[in-house]
């Protein structure tokens, strides 16, 4: 095999390589839906429908609204952020208790934001959460 296609062939594997890294960097990007955002908490109160959606002893992932809200006990919620705190992607699941950001494999405990798995080594920001007339109300007061 001569040097010149030898050349090539590592140049087209840059290539590829650069294409991939790409694809991952559109899925965190801030022009994606579910994309991270500049400000990873509400600035103003979000409806999150019916409060007992979230199951007492377990948690519930609104992607949409990037939150994630535990229960703890009957009457007890918790909402965090649920926008990973190390890339900004928002998470893809939440199984029991525990978070899981899809992009770089970061978990968390979503009763207490606390990192479980890097490489997010931040825990997820709390958000006011209440119940007002049997729905959830996540964010600051208006």
């Amino acid at each position: 095999m001569s040097g010149q296609s030898a050349a090539r062939r590592t140049v087209l594997k840059g290539a590829a390589l650069a294409g991939a890294a790409g694809a991952g960097a559109a899925a965190c990007s801030t022009e994606s839906k579910l994309g991270h955002a500049r400000q990873p908490t509400p600035t103003a109160p979000v409806d999150l429908g019916a409060a007992d959606a979230v199951p007492v002893g377990g948690a519930k992932l609104y992607r949409e609204q990037r939150l994630v809200v535990s229960r703890p006990a009957e009457g007890q919620y918790r909402a965090f952020s649920a926008q990973c705190t190390h890339a900004g992607c928002v998470l893809a699941k939440v199984d029991g208790t525990e978070g899981d950001c899809a992009c770089h494999g970061s978990r968390f405990d979503v009763t207490t934001g606390l990192v479980l798995q890097g490489p997010a080594s931040v825990p997820l920001p709390k958000v006011p959460v209440k119940v007002v007339a049997g729905k959830l109300v996540a964010g600051p007061d208006k």
